[in-house]
């Protein structure tokens, strides 16, 4: 494994879905998301961006496999909406969302460790 191409892409993809949650989540806090429609669609360039370097960098960082790229941004995806639900809408982790977050973790572990 390549560890720039796979530190690149946790960075892309932990950008890519910090923007994606303030996109679809964040017209539920915020007037300035809930008002402008075209200004929220419009994020979606470069959340775009964001995704495809991650997923550029994961495989390339796994030799050309494309299912730890999904596995990981899978679950970057899950850490990062639990923390950011917390964090902005003070959801408190619950023994099930614990248990998802666990499982995120636990996703990524073994797509770094276990090797074929």
């Amino acid at each position: 494994m390549l560890i720039d191409k796979f530190i690149y892409g946790v960075i892309f993809g932990v950008l890519a879905q910090v923007i994606t949650f303030l996109q679809l989540q964040g017209q539920m806090k915020y007037d300035l998301l809930k008002n402008n429609m075209w200004l929220t669609l419009l994020m979606g360039i470069p959340i775009s961006f964001l995704f495809m370097m991650s997923v550029k960098n994961f495989v390339l960082s796994y030799g050309g496999q494309i299912w730890p790229s999904r596995l990981i941004g899978f679950g970057i995806g899950v850490i990062i909406f639990t923390l950011m639900s917390e964090i902005m809408f003070k959801e408190p982790i619950t023994l099930k969302t614990a248990t998802c977050l666990l499982l995120g973790f636990a996703i990524i572990l073994i797509q770094l460790f276990w090797k074929n």
